[in-house]
């Protein structure tokens, strides 16, 4: 299925296997960490800062905690089907199956699914899933949509692959956030061509972003009101992924929101047709 221009997995290496992975250094590795809390905010961070080097301990963890938080929601993934779009090589996916979910990966990049990809990964465009309508308990989308051309089709086809009730996971690195410039952040406040010149002095190769192509400038409050426009999905809740405290306080204060929340998650509900 061709992939369409604009949407591609977000930042992040491409890996060989996930089949193996590298165990967690320290208690991070079977202990579930308070939500929002303090203590979990610093695991991640520490981990996102090893992103490059130790990609096994950064995404183990971060999925680890995205299905945590799929479950305080909507209770356990056991027996249910979960659609896991832009997964990239399949860490969300194996960590659902790990806990009896019936998951299963969608992923345009050949390259970013790696040499071994989870059984079943099915290389798709996120704007025209090969699913029939309502087949998902949990459609499932972690750090796509800055990454996407037309977040409102992508958002559509997400509620479209999920039943009525059903639950529907998306978060997003908004783009000003400190981080909004992915790889090139916190120079992207600068400008991004000056910010993704810089990059490419100080590494000796191109950035793997662009703005415009494979990187978009997503906010929060525009994304809020369309969200809350649609009659197909309504929000339970509207929340920083990371922030440690005050994670749904933080994104109802206009201007202070696009620095503050870093990463905006919204859990959706798939409304009757």
């Amino acid at each position: 299925m061709p992939v369409v221009r604009g949407w591609s997995r977000p930042r992040g290496g491409s890996r060989k296997s996930i089949t193996a992975p590298r165990p967690l250094k320290g208690a991070a590795l079977d202990r579930r960490f308070k939500d929002p809390s303090l203590r979990r905010s610093l695991a991640l961070f520490r981990a996102f800062l090893h992103e490059q080097d130790d990609p096994e301990s950064c995404y183990s963890l971060l999925a680890r905690d995205a299905v945590d938080q799929v479950e305080a929601y909507d209770g356990s993934v056991a027996g249910r089907v979960v659609v896991d779009v832009g997964g990239g090589s399949g860490y969300f996916t194996e960590e659902f199956r790990r806990r009896g979910a019936q998951a299963f990966l969608f992923e345009p990049d050949l390259r970013e699914l790696g040499e071994k990809p989870p059984e079943a990964a099915v290389v798709a465009d996120g704007y025209l899933l090969p699913l029939q309508d309502g087949v998902a308990d949990v459609a499932f989308s972690s750090n796509v949509l800055e990454h996407v051309a037309d977040p409102q089709t992508f958002l559509s086809e997400l509620a479209r692959v999920t039943r009525p009730g059903g639950l529907i996971y998306v978060s997003f690195t908004n783009w000003l956030s400190p981080w909004g410039g992915h790889e090139w952040a916190p120079w992207h406040y600068f400008g991004a061509e000056r910010a993704r010149a810089r990059y490419r002095r100080r590494t000796g190769r191109a950035a793997k972003h662009t703005l415009g192509e494979n990187l978009f400038a997503v906010h929060i409050g525009t994304t809020l009101r369309q969200v809350r426009a649609r009659d197909d999905v309504e929000i339970v809740s509207a929340r920083s992924r990371y922030w440690p405290f005050l994670a749904e306080t933080v994104v109802k204060a206009p201007g202070i929101r696009e620095f503050a929340t870093w990463n905006l998650l919204l859990i959706l509900r798939r409304c009757p047709p």
